[in-house]
């Protein structure tokens, strides 16, 4: 049986595959780094070629100066986006406050499982490390070596266990909830790019992820 410390081992990524709005997504293998940028062609969205299924995500991120109003930014694990029955373990940046990022997850299509964290700084002023430890028995989230929160897997309740893909991406999330989400999108400061960096994967093995989707 493997050991599952062995989960936790991670390498920078060096491929992405892009969802769409690829001209809005510069990604530099060489230094590890991915700028998202949403303007009038809107958003854009990035992630890993293969599934991994358990481990831990990093990166450094610093969100869009400027009247974010409206936007959401994020890093997060899915299944399969836009898949009603998937696994999803987020960080949601929400562009109407910069002092806060929302985390939650997802068990096949159900959520509301949102919490909300006051950061201490504004998410545009500079880098900040953002991590998802995803496990068999647990997942955290972990703010520049903070732990934010942490649940655990409980006898009869679902949690997430299908393999998923690591995704970002820069989108309107205005039309939510009738802006209260994010706040009404005001665009006065596009173009708006958000910066990923030093972004680092699960070591992979054949178990551990697909390339299929």
């Amino acid at each position: 049986m493997a050991d599952p410390s062995l989960h936790h081992e991670t390498q920078p990524l060096k491929q992405i595959a892009v969802d769409y709005t690829p001209e809005a997504c510069d990604h530099c293998p060489d230094s590890n780094s991915i700028a998202l940028t949403f303007d009038h062609r809107g958003g854009a969205r990035w992630r890993t070629p293969a599934r991994f299924q358990y481990g831990t995500f990093s990166a450094l991120i610093q969100c869009p100066k400027g009247n974010t109003s409206g936007l959401n930014f994020n890093l997060y694990l899915s299944s399969l986006e836009g898949d009603k029955s998937q696994d999803e373990i987020d960080f949601e940046f929400l562009g109407k406050d910069k002092t806060i990022v929302q985390t939650n997850y997802y068990t096949t299509g159900t959520g509301n499982r949102e919490e909300t964290h006051d950061l201490g700084f504004d998410y545009s002023d500079g880098f900040h490390e953002y991590v998802i430890k995803w496990d068999k028995e647990y997942i955290e989230w972990v703010i520049d070596g903070k732990l934010v929160r942490r649940v655990e897997r409980k006898e009869g309740e679902s949690f997430p266990d299908k393999p998923m893909f690591l995704y970002a991406s820069v989108w309107d999330a205005s039309y939510i909830d009738n802006a209260r989400w994010t706040g009404p999108y005001i665009g006065c400061d596009a173009p708006y790019v958000c910066l990923y960096k030093d972004i680092h994967i699960p070591v992979q093995t054949a178990l551990e992820c697909s390339s299929e989707s």
